[in-house]
């Protein structure tokens, strides 16, 4: 259970904030203080550091860590099929595991942001869900040391999730090493006259959350 909780806060947390944020933030705290302690500190740590901040200075700061950089991206697939033709397939992918639960996933979402994968392993599958974030570690990795380089405060969120996930295996590792070294595909399919897929920023939607659980 501590798990779940820990998951749906970092889920919570990784939407582009706004005043539901503001509303939330004191059950959020008061939720992850009944965490097992590898959930509940990195949590915590996030809270402690946004404290002082006004929800502008938040969603600025969202703003430029997710939306203007590259290497933070919160969508799983681009880390791993970057602009290639996969990645359309990759996130039909994820839509058939969500549909195969009794999620649907509308035409204008990208099933593959962490935040909502987070939530469907939370509230919807935990088998499923564990086995979509255990897949795609590789990038959770990357992306947490990520925002660790750019001393940004979700950089603790991402600390909450790695801490959720299985132990690391040797062949995980050496992904997280090759895509660290060499990063995603650059075939931009565009080129070949294949559909490119538009990457909106999921910041734009709000709060919004694909799976309706924040709603």
């Amino acid at each position: 259970m501590s798990i779940a909780v820990a998951r749906i806060i970092a889920s919570t947390l990784l939407v582009y904030p706004d005043q539901q944020y503001v509303q939330a933030r004191e059950e959020m705290i008061a939720l992850a203080n009944h965490c097992e302690p590898a959930f509940s500190e990195p949590l915590l740590a996030f809270f402690s550091a946004t404290q002082g901040l006004t929800l502008e200075e938040i969603q600025k700061h969202y703003v430029e860590i997710f939306d203007m950089r590259r290497k933070c991206s919160l969508f799983l697939t681009s880390w791993t099929h970057g602009d290639t033709r996969n990645r359309g397939m990759a996130l039909v992918y994820f839509k058939e595991i969500y549909q195969r639960c009794g999620v649907t996933i509308t035409d204008e979402e990208l099933p593959d942001h962490l935040a909502v994968v987070l939530e469907f392993a939370a509230l919807k599958n935990p088998g499923e869900g564990r086995l979509l974030l255990g897949e795609h570690r590789a990038p959770i990795e990357l992306l947490k040391d990520a925002l660790h380089s750019a001393n940004s405060y979700y950089a603790f969120v991402l600390d909450a999730v790695v801490a959720t996930l299985p132990k690391m295996t040797p062949e995980i590792e050496k992904r997280a090493r090759d895509l660290a070294i060499t990063g995603p595909p650059q075939e931009f399919v565009g080129l070949s006259g294949a559909v490119t897929i538009a990457l909106e920023p999921f910041s734009s939607r709000g709060s919004d959350n694909l799976l309706g659980a924040h709603s």
